[in-house]
């Protein structure tokens, strides 16, 4: 593949160990053959690269037959591949913050001088994709071996959330000292033997788990069972201290808005009133103090529908407890208008 590679380099460059010595007997290094010789391209033009394989030629060193490379030369690009890291990192960036498609790539790249075609391009984002997935993956490892040192293994959790009924689940797992999201994956069905499917290569990495936490679904309870026997689990806290709360708040919330159907009926009054006191312009010392007096009741009756549309930010913030905590101020200031009103 490489051999077909037909672009014109901007310059040839030679890359050698950065050491002239073998570090293990101190004689000097011998060239033995040209490791791989790629034009790459890259931001800054194509470059013709040669990397050339040195060895240490001493019959007695206890190193003899290893061959060095230039490890500058080994970072200008991925194996098989002859666009630069710099390249890569540029498509990386239109795709997830810009969300270029695969022709706006291409033109993207040709306006930055990198001769490319749309097949190219698609196939240099998928190599992206998969230098992105090694990527994580070796950064789970590292998490999840930092944290069975510190906590003697690793504690999952796993949830699932649909956007709308219907539609797919999108199930995530999680290691939860460590706060990091292990997989995910959207599921068309929630069968124990997907589940499983979707846990089991988590729990084939190796790593001690020392407990399960999740919502409590009963497909989820029978999947760890099956593959974790005799492990504790619990459920979230959210789900367990929430879902008693919200159903009690939700009572609550029904019950007030049940009793606030009345605002309509004083709507129809205060509009009842407005048209009598409109229909007597004549009687100025009535009209002044009715009128300021149906304002109020105005702005009264529209901070009593606002809370109708309370929805809170459950669990900490309940809607019931919400409606009912501000309907008692409204209340209150109600009570200190009519106290202090000159007209009441």
């Amino acid at each position: 593949m490489l051999s077909k590679n037909r672009k014109e380099a901007n310059r040839r460059i030679y890359f050698r160990p950065e050491f002239t010595h073998c570090p293990h007997c101190e004689k000097k290094l011998q060239r033995a053959h040209t490791a791989w010789h790629k034009k790459i391209t890259t931001l800054n033009g194509v470059i013709d690269a040669w990397s050339m394989a040195y060895t240490c030629r001493n019959m007695t060193c206890s190193h003899k037959g290893i061959f060095y490379k230039s490890a500058e030369a080994e970072m200008l690009s991925m194996k098989q591949s002859s666009y630069g890291w710099d390249v890569l990192s540029l498509l990386g960036e239109l795709c997830f913050k810009h969300h270029m498609t695969v022709s706006e790539l291409t033109a993207a790249l040709h306006d930055r001088g990198i001769q490319t075609n749309e097949q190219q391009a698609q196939k240099l984002y998928e190599r992206y994709q998969l230098l992105l997935a090694v990527s994580l993956n070796e950064h789970v490892h590292r998490v999840l071996h930092e944290t069975t040192e510190l906590n003697g293994g690793i504690l999952l959790s796993m949830d699932g959330v649909q956007q709308k009924k219907g539609n797919e689940t999108l199930y995530i797992l999680r290691e939860v000292f460590s706060g990091t999201v292990i997989a995910a994956k959207n599921m068309k069905s929630e069968t124990v033997a997907e589940l499983q499917a979707f846990i089991l290569p988590v729990i084939e990495l190796g790593f001690p788990i020392v407990g399960i936490v999740f919502d409590g679904q009963y497909g989820l309870r029978l999947a760890f069972e099956d593959l974790l026997p005799g492990l504790p689990y619990q459920y979230s806290q959210y789900h367990y201290i929430s879902k008693p709360i919200m159903g009690v708040d939700r009572k609550l919330k029904k019950r007030l808005k049940k009793n606030m159907r009345v605002i309509r009926d004083f709507e129809r009054k205060i509009e009842q009133v407005e048209k009598c006191i409109s229909k007597q312009p004549n009687e100025a010392d009535t009209s002044s103090g009715g009128m300021a007096e149906i304002k109020m009741a105005k702005r009264y009756m529209e901070a009593a529908r606002a809370l109708l549309l309370e929805c809170g930010d459950p669990p900490p913030n309940l809607p019931g407890m919400l409606i009912y905590e501000r309907a008692q101020a409204i209340q209150a200031s109600l009570s200190r208008y009519l106290n202090n009103n000159p007209y009441s």
